[in-house]
């Protein structure tokens, strides 16, 4: 058994806070400091074996005993917190970096990743012999530095995942084939750091890869029951390839949520030892339902720990307040690390950033607030918490246009956001006038600041002709057209976003984009699914090109290869981009300007600026 302290266990998610050399650092103490004061375990980010099997170029490394020290200080903060430590050990094969100097790409196979990756060498025995040799001394150097469990990767496409996948093995020798065949090396791997080490073992299986030549549960039930039999601790379920399958292997909000429960309540029906569950476990009504339905004995939580590391607390009731929603959006999360910044998070201006907790204000003051988008109620809750007194104003809805954001298809849970943010407001008894606000009643009420959190307007461009179009209206499903021609202006994220709406009524879609790629600033999963489902649904799409004139149904567009006309044109849409939006400003009293009225971007960039500037006041 685990024998941890309650069923939360925070499952390893890549932070890419290490330096080059793969040591520990600070902001490792900071973050798994948070996120251990309430969780029963902590795994730690994917573990890189050897420098030339980096996922990322500032990952954390167990390759030598030089990573000790670090460690070792390390799981003194996560034991001094109460919870045990899980070193996860990943050899990730063909899906090491290719972008990454010294890196090498072993395989069962010698065919690359079919999404992008270098292509491997078919393993031969010595291959296979230092893949085990340093799987082994991992396992012991984690044992030796404090780990109280050792996590075993056999999922997610990496390489022990690349020898059970009837997708990727294509060897003809005892170790390809049939599943018997398979399944041999990942054993041989599991039954080596089993017998160098005395700390519990825990194994990370995906049930299913999401493909249909990959594996699926029936045989990932015949391995687990095998690995019951040899000894493994537990069992972390989870679907889905880095390679094949990313949104499930990120549990993006893209894909249903709940799959991997299922396929875990059917691993877990054949086994005695514990299961994990995994994927989008986001609230308490999550936890509940895995309990009553499905039995859950353990619950591994990623990115809600990310979102709020007071998620397990707030659960035990061991901490006061509301829970932050994870929205499963891989936007701060997966493009923080994928960009080399390290992890951050939409909805949680702490991670990644250097800021720190609010104290209370040394003077207490009286601060005005125009605007009760995203910005505008980050900032009225981190200063009423310090202590100051807030009115903030919203002439139409709390959450402005970030109101939009959860109208595109598959994209509900991002209401979850403006939902926490209105029970914040109410909670803290904050004062929220639902009018415009006027320039002279400001002055009137003595305010010792006004913050500007007004938000930004669509950018029209000058075309000639162009008198009648629309900009996000076609996201309301009452004011969505069916079997028109939609001319978008600008193939940026509102542009295909407001595309992907169009193209579920039997819409034709034809977009112009003046730059050189569609859906500029989109997460990278959203823009992939995105763009392949426009072109599967027949939407025409123009790079470099730009819309010169309006002509009743007529367009004209100019691009590289010269003047093109395009007719039969019912309805466009201009998406050009935004522009900063503040109404007036005030001699008398000192104005601050955060959120796209300060400068357009992102909800993470308004969400972390409000707060920044809440600290300071």
């Amino acid at each position: 058994m685990l024998s941890l302290r309650n069923e939360f266990i925070m499952a390893p998610v890549k932070l890419g806070y290490s330096d080059r050399t793969g040591v520990v650092t600070q902001k490792h103490l900071d973050f798994y400091g948070e996120r251990s004061k309430h969780v029963g375990a902590v795994a730690l980010e994917p573990l890189y074996m050897d420098p030339g099997l980096r996922e990322l170029p500032t990952q954390l490394g167990i390759d030598d005993d030089n990573k000790i020290p670090g460690f070792t200080q390390l799981l003194s903060v996560i034991h001094g917190n109460g919870a045990k430590a899980i070193a996860h050990i990943n050899h990730p094969g063909r899906m090491a970096n290719p972008k990454l100097p010294g890196n090498y790409y072993w395989s069962s196979t010698d065919s690359a990743c079919e999404n992008g990756g270098a292509q491997p060498l078919k393993m031969d025995r010595s291959m296979m012999d230092k893949v085990v040799k340093i799987h082994v001394e991992a396992a012991q150097r984690a044992e030796k530095a404090g780990f109280d469990l050792v996590e075993l990767q056999m999922g997610h496409g990496y390489l022990l995942a690349q020898f059970l996948s009837p997708a990727v093995n294509n060897r003809e020798d005892e170790y390809g084939g049939g599943f018997v065949n398979r399944r041999r090396f990942p054993l041989e791997v599991f039954h080596s750091v089993k017998k160098a080490i005395s700390i519990p073992v825990i194994v990370r299986l995906s049930a299913d890869e999401m493909i249909p030549n990959g594996f699926h549960s029936d045989e990932m039930k015949q391995l687990a029951s095998i690995l019951e039999k040899e000894g493994a601790s537990a069992l972390h379920i989870t679907a889905g390839s880095a390679c094949s399958t990313p949104p499930w292997f990120f549990q993006h909000m893209f894909i249903p949520k709940g799959k991997t429960w299922e396929f875990a309540a059917q691993i877990k029906s054949e086994l005695n030892i514990p299961v994990i569950f995994v994927g989008r476990i986001t609230s308490a009504k999550d936890i509940q339902l895995l309990k009553e339905k499905y039995g859950a004995e353990y619950i591994a939580l990623g990115r809600a720990l990310v979102a709020d590391p007071d998620f397990a607390g707030k659960y035990l009731d061991q901490e006061k307040g509301l829970i932050r929603p994870c929205l499963s959006c891989s936007e701060g999360c997966l493009g923080g690390v994928k960009s080399g910044i390290g992890l951050g998070c939409v909805v949680n201006p702490l991670v990644g950033t250097g800021l720190k907790h609010f104290e209370p204000a040394a003077v207490q003051k009286r601060y005005a607030i125009v605007g009760g988008g995203l910005a505008g109620m980050e900032a009225a809750i981190t200063l009423t918490k310090r202590g100051h007194k807030v009115v903030l104003y919203e002439k139409n809805k709390l959450g402005g246009q970030y109101n939009l954001a959860w109208l595109p298809p598959h994209k509900e849970t991002l209401k979850e956001l403006v939902d926490y943010f209105v029970n914040e407001l109410a909670a803290l008894n904050i004062e929220v006038r639902y009018e415009e606000a006027d320039k002279d009643k400001l002055v009137q009420e003595a305010h010792d600041g006004v913050i500007m959190a007004t938000g930004a307007l669509p950018a029209v461009p000058p075309i000639k002709g162009l008198t009648e179009f629309y900009w996000t209206e076609f996201l309301e499903d009452e004011q969505l057209p069916e079997g028109k021609t939609v001319l978008l202006i600008g193939g940026g994220l509102i542009g295909l976003e407001v595309a992907s709406k169009l193209v579920e009524k039997q819409n034709h879609v034809i977009v112009v984009e003046m730059m050189e790629e569609m859906a500029r600033g989109m997460e990278m999963i959203e823009k992939t699914l995105t763009l392949k489902k426009l072109k599967e649904k027949g939407a025409e799409m123009f790079l470099k090109h730009t819309v010169t004139e309006i002509d009743g149904s007529r367009a004209v567009i100019n691009g590289e290869q010269g003047q093109r006309v395009l007719e039969g044109i019912d309805k466009v849409v201009v998406a050009t981009g935004m522009k900063s939006y503040v109404p007036f400003d005030i001699d008398q009293i000192k104005i601050f300007r955060i959120g796209d009225a300060w400068k357009v971007g992102k909800a993470q960039e308004a969400i972390r600026g409000a707060y920044e500037l809440a600290m300071t006041l």
